[in-house]
């Protein structure tokens, strides 16, 4: 189907012609560039990707220390509760229920 569409330089000529008149010729050079942005930032993500990958590839295969226990017959004092804050009235929900 897009075959069709773009196998005439006239069709490409007048499609050209439409995003002009649309997006006008000064939106257009702001839009390519915003693309060229979004495109740099998803290769170098993708390839930070790829690189975390790897690493963690190679840091399955080497051996994990073991963690830290406390001894058995200590615990660990409880969490205090969480602090409630007060929710000025401006902020309160109003409307009926």
């Amino acid at each position: 189907m897009l075959g069709d569409l773009f196998d005439s330089p006239w069709k490409i000529l007048i499609i050209a012609v439409v995003i002009l008149v649309l997006f006008g010729s000064r939106k257009l050079p702001d839009a390519a560039r915003s693309l060229g942005r979004s495109m740099r930032i998803l290769k170098s993500e993708i390839r930070d990707l790829h690189e975390d990958d790897a690493t963690g590839a190679q840091a399955s295969q080497q051996p994990q220390p073991q963690q830290l226990t406390a001894p058995s017959g200590t615990t660990a004092p409880p969490a205090p509760p969480p602090a409630s804050v007060p929710v000025p009235e401006a902020q309160q929900d109003t409307r009926p229920a």
